[in-house]
């Protein structure tokens, strides 16, 4: 009787639970079992691994072989347990030491000539490996170097099972011919999962926008926008962009992520951890640094949102944003139940997905941006009737905004039409995006500094009270707010908003605490009722 076991990682979202793989070889008829809750994709291992063994040189054990996955109550999927099972097997038939396998985490899918090739979610398992105290990992190759973000841990990246083979028993390690340069890697094929990508919108872009030409510079006119866009990114505020087709609110949300400051070492290991489940890291950047930039379809479903799917729920749109910014063109054209879904990521900055095969827990704690014309033609304005819309047709398009969505969003800016003297105007433009980025920086170190201590890092993560009680604005300047509160204009919650956007306009324009004029311009960024104070920033310091 021969047994060995090694061990492997099952992702549940984000989070990995670190497997035993136990492989145990008794007398009697040639079998293969697999126990431990696989699912389909898992149990199929048994003909990828016994044709990998043959073809890497190895001698299949003719002896009735037991794979057990332990602890066999938590369900495992994918392909990634491979490299275990078959390094289990050959250490049971003791081709290789059992006790080299003891305390290494292998992760994996093999081809059936014995390649070695990448699964997604390698970073959240490496993590995990990491956590439960394991100090050795094998990973494919091309996966090495997402691995080795992962400090504590020594990460040996393999190309095929002959190799890894090798390096165990302590022998001469094989060389893999290389492929044809300028040809694609076929190890790669299969990490990006179907239907996502650059089309769809979920994709990393941040920072990287710049390298497309995207500066707020381009933007014509537009000043109540543009500082709408520099204090939602100074302080996490969450945008809603109104006005006619062609004014540019996409314009103004596609250049939104260049100007967020770049991702912390943390953040940038939850934004990878994500974008590795999801199939979605591009080739040759195993970190994502920069803040991602996720802009669905109006035609989404709510398990494309939030989350979801057949078997173990994947991210959903509120995910691939994380860190980021999540915007919505064509709001109202989105489904109801759908938008409403949002509401609990919104506050609690992940969302909880329920399913049979288990409960899944993603992080989402993104900067919205919405989108939407005033009306279903989109030509509706106070200052022209050039809309042809009945008045019931607008109130009904309007009306698809439920009140606690919008209740939520701290800024609503009115994007205007860009008039043809604006177009026609030579010389310099707006701010360009480095400029408005170095502000927003500063305006995050004040309040980061000023948070010190505190679970928070921007204005719009503090709660009310604590905004009230220890942070205090100038004394009086709080008195336009509560008038508007006593009027029924604002909500408790948007008294609260409008005070987090005027500490953060406060901070662009270096004022200790915010006084009148700060309240003033959250009030009008907030209801969109001009408060006579200047719009730029710029025109405040």
């Amino acid at each position: 009787m021969g047994f060995a076991r090694t061990c492997s990682v099952a992702l549940v979202g984000v989070e990995g639970v670190v497997v035993e793989v136990q492989a145990d070889l008794e007398p009697g008829v040639a079998a293969f079992t697999l126990v431990g809750l696989p699912d389909k994709s898992l149990s199929e291992s048994r003909d990828r691994v016994r044709a990998a063994v043959v073809n890497s040189g190895g001698e299949w054990p003719q002896k009735k072989l037991t794979v057990g996955l332990s602890p066999a109550s938590v369900p495992k999927a994918g392909s990634g347990f491979d490299l275990a099972v078959a390094c289990a097997v050959l250490g049971a038939s003791e081709r290789i030491d059992p006790r080299v396998l003891a305390d290494i985490v292998m992760i994996g899918e093999l081809g059936l000539d014995g390649r070695v090739r990448p699964v997604r979610g390698i970073l959240p398992a490496v993590l995990a490996a990491a956590d439960a105290g394991y100090e050795q990992v094998v990973v494919p190759e091309c996966a090495a170097a997402e691995a080795s973000l992962v400090p504590g841990v020594s990460v040996l990246g393999v190309r095929s099972l002959r190799q890894l083979i090798a390096v165990l028993a302590d022998e001469p390690v094989p060389d893999e011919e290389p492929d044809e340069p300028g040809r694609p890697d076929p190890l790669l094929a299969g990490l990006r999962v179907p239907g996502t990508g650059a089309a769809t919108g979920m994709h990393s872009m941040g920072a990287a926008q710049q390298d497309h030409g995207h500066d707020l510079a381009d933007v014509v006119g537009q000043i109540s926008a543009r500082t709408a866009v520099e204090v939602s990114a100074a302080g996490g505020h969450h945008l809603f962009l109104e006005g006619p087709p062609g004014a540019g609110k996409t314009m103004l949300a596609e250049r939104l992520p260049a100007v967020l400051p770049r991702l912390t070492r943390e953040e940038s290991l939850e934004v990878t951890a994500v974008h590795s489940v999801a199939g979605l890291l591009p080739p040759g950047k195993p970190l994502v640094d920069a803040a991602p930039y996720c802009a669905p379809h109006h035609s989404a479903t709510m398990q494309a949102l939030v989350g979801g799917g057949a078997g173990i729920a994947r991210p959903g749109a509120v995910s691939l944003s994380h860190r980021g910014v999540l915007f919505l063109d064509e709001t109202p054209e989105f489904n109801s139940q759908a938008l409403d879904a949002l509401r609990q990521p919104l506050e609690a900055g992940h969302v909880v997905i329920a399913r049979s095969a288990g409960v899944v827990r993603f992080p989402a704690k993104f900067l919205m941006v919405l989108a939407a014309n005033p009306c279903p033609c989109g030509r509706f304005s106070q200052m022209d009737d050039f809309c042809e819309c009945p008045p019931s047709a607008i109130r009904r398009y309007q009306a698809r905004l439920s009140g606690p969505l919008l209740d939520r969003v701290d800024l609503r800016v009115e994007v205007d039409r860009v008039t043809r003297s604006e177009l026609a105007r030579r010389g310099a433009g707006g701010e360009s995006t480095a400029t408005v980025a170095d502000r927003v920086r500063a305006a995050r170190e004040r309040a980061a500094a000023r948070f010190t201590g505190t679970p928070w890092r921007t204005n719009s993560e503090v709660p009310g009270r604590e905004l009230r009680s220890r942070w205090h604005a100038v004394s009086g300047a709080m008195d336009e707010a509560e008038r508007n509160l006593e009027r029924g204009v604002l909500t408790a919650r948007g008294i609260d908003r409008v005070l987090r956007v005027a500490w953060t306009v406060a901070d662009l324009v270096g004022h200790d605490r915010p006084d009148a004029t700060d309240v003033a311009l959250a009030l009008q960024l907030r209801t969109g009722v001009p408060r006579g104070v200047p719009m730029a920033i710029g025109a405040l310091t």
